[in-house]
């Protein structure tokens, strides 16, 4: 029984370390993000919209933030023809080629080419609430998955 216990236990503290050096990959890759976007407590808005609380987030609701006009192609357009929300498929599909997911959106960037550094990115993004607030990625990101496979299907 006490062997049970230690490999349980064992297995969850690996658990968590491998989430804490994912957090760390996605926060090294979030580096190439940070000339335009800001996350945190103290966050920002630059060239892009802050990122507190993207992942689940609406699309085109940061208070402050100027997005695009609102023409055929852009962030606003597609959202009010169809509201849309940055969940993990659209954050994975968006970060992979911007142009594809926002084809008149202003962010210059080409995309991120490996899926290990997108999840990773996405992970780090998932810990910041709206107020840019450190919470557990993994209950946002389960609570995600959740709401989404509870929606019907068309």
């Amino acid at each position: 029984m006490r062997l049970l216990i230690v490999i349980f236990a064992l297995l969850c503290v690996g658990s968590t370390a491998a989430a804490a050096g994912e957090l760390v990959d996605g926060q090294k890759v979030f580096a190439k993000c940070k000339a335009c976007h800001d996350v945190g407590p103290t966050a920002k808005n630059k060239v892009g919209p802050i990122l507190n609380g993207v992942v689940g987030r609406p699309w085109g609701v940061v208070v402050g933030y100027k997005y695009s006009a609102n023409k055929e192609g852009t962030l606003l357009a597609i959202t009010e023809a169809e509201p849309m929300t940055w969940d993990v498929e659209t954050l994975t599909n968006y970060l992979r080629k911007p142009k594809d997911v926002i084809p008149k959106g202003t962010m210059s960037f080409a995309g991120l080419k490996k899926d290990e550094d997108i999840e990773n990115v996405i992970l780090y993004l998932a810990q910041f609430d709206a107020d840019g607030n450190e919470v557990d990625p993994e209950e946002i990101l389960s609570a995600l998955e959740e709401s989404t496979s509870q929606e019907p299907a068309d």
